[in-house]
Parts: C-alpha cells; structure tokens; sequence
C-alpha cells in the first residue's frame, strides 16, 4: 500500500522550501508519511487535480503561485474562501475523493505581526496576486489605517481594496514607499531569479517594519535596505512556516512540533 502523502504544485516549483518543512515535522513525530514537490503548469492543472481526487494515497497539496486563484474553480468552498480572500493555497483530500479549498496565508501572514498595533495606522502593500489578497484579507481584521497598494495594474488593485473594505489608494508601482507603519512586498519581485525590488525606504519611521513574503534569498535587496536603516524586518520563512504549520495539521491530523521552530530554521538556512 502506497504510504500516504501530500505536495505542493507550482510554475516554477524547484526553489519550495515546503518539502524540507513538512518532511522535518513528519520525521520530528514519527509520521510515515511523504512530502513532495511537483511542477504543475497552468493547462496542466485541471487534469492534476482529477489525479489526485482518485488518489486514496494523497491528502492534499499547497498551491503556490501561479494557481491560487485558478485553483478555486477546481475544488469545494464550503468556507467561501472565493467570498472573503478570493485565493486558495491548500487542498485537502477527504476520504471520498471530495476536495476542499482553504487558505492558510492569512495566518501564516498575520502571526509573526500579531503583537503589532497597527490600528489606524497608514500601510504599504505591494502586489495584488493570491498572496496579497490572503494579506489584505488579515489586514482589514487588524483595523489598519489607509492602505497603500502598489501594483502595475492600479484598477485591480483600486478593486482588491474596495473588495476588503480597506480605505486608501492604488498606485503603480514607485521608486519610494510612502510614510508607513508597515511595508509588506507581495510578490515575487526580488526572488531569486526575477528582477529586484529597488524601494527607497527613507520616508518611514523609525519603529516601522518590513515585511518580505519572497524567502529565496531570505535577504533580499528589501529588507537589507530595511536594516541599513536599523528598521525591524520579518522575513520570507516566518510567514512560510506559519503557513505550513496549519496545512500540515489539516494534511496529517498532527500539530507541527513548534517548539523546534529554531532548528527547523537552522536546516532551512543551511
């Protein structure tokens, strides 16, 4: 019998740092069981998903870019994950083949920030893909103040905005980030492999922070600029593990051993 398993699917996928994650916590518990990466093009991923539903051996995936969106048209949204952040990034499988759609962005974004008090104060977001939406989604939870969203297409980005409730404006994207409390990059900019995000970043204070989503490399041209100017910073992995630690609990029925947070850290920077 073919040992239970789950994956994440992506174009590209070679760079996910999932597998080492998810297989860290399996080995920690004494799970048998696997993780997996597994490139998935767009067309290819209609046929994927029918795969997998017939698959007693597949608990679910993670779905990074550029499925988020794509891939709620595919699953069950008991949740109305389509109605609040409008992307998915987990599938899990139940017994009967039934494929639910969730997303643990939004957590996984908002627990390295929890103990901020963001409440009226002015944020920058930049990007309007799935990700950012699961961000914008936390966000209006925390009552922030005006929201600035840079993106290339300042309409879909004026209309992520209206669609959470955020007060603020949509800008293409800028040379400088306006005053903030909060600078989050939701994109893929400064990722190994595509062009850097170049943000000046004098015109925030002193007690700001800076927030990388990209984890590969985990300093990026953004957050050096940020500790130049001896600004907090929370990096890619933060929220990469929060967010895996509440798929592999819907994938494997076992909370992750949090406690060894520091040498999963360790491994993942190696």
């Amino acid at each position: 019998m073919t040992k239970p398993y789950a994956e994440v699917i992506g174009d590209p996928i070679a760079h996910s740092k999932s597998p080492l994650i998810h297989g860290f916590w399996l080995d920690a518990l004494g799970i048998d069981a696997e993780y997996r990466a597994t490139h998935v093009t767009p067309d290819a991923l209609p046929a994927y998903i029918e795969s997998r539903r017939n698959d007693p051996a597949w608990r679910g995936c993670n779905v990074t870019v550029p499925h988020k969106v794509a891939a709620l048209d595919l699953v069950e949204d008991p949740g109305d994950v389509r109605g609040s952040i409008g992307a998915v990034n987990t599938i899990v499988r139940a017994e009967n083949g039934a494929l639910t759609g969730t997303n643990t962005d939004a957590a996984g974004f908002y627990a390295p920030i929890a103990d901020l008090d963001l409440a009226g104060k002015p944020v920058t977001v930049i990007g309007a893909g799935g990700a950012a939406r699961a961000i914008l989604f936390a966000l209006a939870r925390m009552d922030v103040g005006p929201v600035t969203l840079m993106n290339r297409n300042v309409l879909k980005g004026a209309a992520l905005l209206s669609s959470f409730g955020l007060k603020g404006q949509a800008l293409p994207l800028q040379p400088a980030a306006p005053p903030s409390a909060l600078v989050v990059n939701a994109t893929s900019l400064g990722m190994t492999g595509q062009p850097p995000l170049a943000l000046d970043l004098m015109a925030l204070p002193d007690d700001a922070v800076v927030y990388d989503i990209v984890y590969a490399p985990l300093e990026t041209d953004l957050l050096a600029a940020a500790r130049a100017r001896n600004l907090d910073t929370v990096d890619g992995l933060e929220m990469l593990v929060g967010q895996a630690a509440v798929a592999f609990e819907l994938f494997f029925g076992a909370a992750p051993p949090r406690d060894r947070d520091d040498e999963l850290r360790d491994r993942l920077t190696a």
